[in-house]
C-alpha cells in the first residue's frame, strides 16, 4: 500500500521535475512535474501556486473551480471564508480535513476571482486528474459549475445535475453548491446536506 504523503510539498527543482515518465503517479511526482508552472498567463499575476492539501489515500476528494485571494496568499486550498464552511461540512460528515484531499481544477487564481478561462482550464485539468489518478478516491465531490462541468463534459447547469452520482471514469462524482455559493444564498445549506449525506452513506457502507 502507498505510504501516505504530504501533498504540499515544497517546488521542485529541475531535477525533481523529470520525473513521472513511467508507471503509476503518485502526488509528489505530479507536484514534481507541475513545477512553478508558466503553462498559462496565470502564473504572471499568480503569488503561489495551491497545488492542493490532504490525505494521497483519501476516499473522498473535493475538487473546486480555482483558488481565491486567501488561497493565493497562503498557497493552500480552501482557507477563505467558503473555506472555513467547507470544513464545517467536512467536520459535519465526521471527518477531518485531513482525511479527505481538497484541490481546484485551476492552480493560480485568475485575477480579481474572475471565472476560469478555458485556455487556463486546458492547461491545468491534465494535472488534476493525474492528482485524481494519484489517490485513487471512491468519491469525488464537485464544488461549483465550473468544476461540474469540466469534469463531466457537460453544460447543463450545477442545480440539474447536482444530488445524484455521475460516472467519471468508473468513479461516482457527486457535484453540489460551492460553498461560496453558499455564503450568499444560505437557504442552499439544505441542498448541499442532501448531497453529502448520500456521499456519507457510501463511505460508510
Amino acid at each position: 500500500m502507498r505510504a501516505e504523503r504530504s501533498a504540499t510539498a515544497a517546488p521542485a527543482d529541475s531535477a525533481e521535475r523529470t520525473v513521472l515518465t513511467k508507471g503509476p503517479p503518485d502526488l509528489l511526482g505530479v507536484r514534481a512535474e507541475l513545477g512553478e508552472c508558466a503553462r498559462c498567463p496565470l502564473h504572471r499575476t499568480r503569488k503561489n501556486l495551491v497545488f492542493g492539501e490532504g490525505s494521497a489515500k483519501a476516499r473522498l476528494v473535493f475538487v473546486g473551480e480555482a483558488p481565491g485571494e486567501e488561497e493565493d496568499s497562503q498557497g493552500r486550498p480552501f482557507v477563505g471564508r467558503a473555506g472555513q464552511l467547507l470544513t464545517k461540512i467536512i467536520a459535519a460528515m465526521g471527518l477531518e480535513r485531513r482525511d479527505v484531499y481538497i484541490c481546484n481544477i485551476l492552480k493560480c487564481r485568475p485575477p480579481g476571482n474572475r471565472n476560469p478561462g478555458e485556455d487556463e482550464i486546458a492547461a491545468c485539468e491534465p494535472f488534476l486528474l493525474k492528482q485524481l489518478d494519484a489517490i485513487d478516491p471512491e468519491i469525488i465531490c464537485a464544488l461549483g459549475t465550473f468544476a461540474a462541468k469540466t469534469l463531466l463534459r457537460t453544460e447543463s447547469p450545477i442545480s440539474a445535475i447536482r444530488g445524484r452520482f455521475h460516472d467519471y471514469h468508473g468513479r461516482r462524482l457527486m457535484p453540489t453548491y460551492h460553498p461560496a455559493y453558499l455564503l450568499r444564498n444560505p437557504g442552499a445549506k439544505k441542498m448541499v446536506w442532501e448531497d453529502v449525506q448520500k456521499i456519507m452513506k457510501v463511505l460508510r457502507g
